[in-house]
């Protein structure tokens, strides 16, 4: 599954050695579909190579990693980009709010996949599907804030900001970029307690990417498909 067939589709997944990534790399792969799947410690990602997926490493904080990604994949037409690595929690109170914290959370949430895209839009360019698929969160909605989660909100709200100025961008070139919001999912970071599978999750997010289309580019939506505010 981890090589492209000729008429075959090719995902690229950010953080795909657990939780919502694996998801997207196991129902993939079983769909038919070629997964390049990234992790940081390649070694460590058994499950995600048990999946089929081609396995690459990738520290989506750190430039240089970046980078040798686009290297190693240099020519090589990718169709969808999920941008799915993350990090989570932190500082609920401003007074807990720590500068290295803070810039952890924008290095992964929303520096890594700016710096990703830009590494892979020939790929993305020679693809056919030209799908750029951010998961955020309704964290983000600037609108529906209601404290807390400082360095996560702010994060993830950049990166909508990123994803809805690189769909303007694009869109000459008829590519689709959309925000994803997995919902509350049984995850590290959602707990036993989260109402969603990951897989459940998933399901409806390939949904979504799977229908979306150009003029719908730019668009912040849940796993349903349902519009959310900014």
């Amino acid at each position: 599954m981890g090589d492209r067939s000729e008429d075959g589709v090719t995902w690229l997944v950010t953080g795909a050695n657990r939780g919502i990534g694996l998801a997207f790399a196991a129902t993939l792969s079983h769909r038919g579909e070629s997964v390049i799947g990234t992790a940081r410690d390649p070694a460590g990602a058994s499950e995600l190579g048990a999946t089929g997926a081609r396995v690459e490493k990738l520290d989506v904080s750190d430039s240089r990693s970046i980078a040798e990604l686009g290297e190693r994949l240099a020519g090589r037409p990718i169709d969808v980009l999920v941008h799915n690595a993350g990090r989570g929690d932190g500082a609920s109170e401003i007074a807990r709010v720590e500068p290295d914290e803070l810039a952890a959370f924008f290095a992964v949430n929303a520096i890594g996949p700016m710096l990703l895209t830009r590494a892979l839009l020939g790929n993305l360019e020679r693809g056919h599907g030209r799908k750029v698929a951010a998961i955020t969160s309704g964290l983000a909605s600037i609108s529906q804030s209601n404290g807390g989660w400082y360095g996560y909100r702010a994060s993830k709200a950049a990166l909508n900001m990123f994803v809805r100025t690189l769909a303007a961008e694009l869109a000459p070139k008829k590519f689709t970029c959309v925000l994803l919001s997995p919902g509350w999912v049984q995850t590290e970071m959602g707990g036993p307690g989260a109402t969603l599978s990951p897989e459940k999750s998933v399901r409806g997010m390939l949904g979504v990417i799977d229908r979306m289309t150009p003029g719908e580019s730019g668009r912040f939506l849940d796993y349903r498909g349902r519009e959310l505010p900014w």
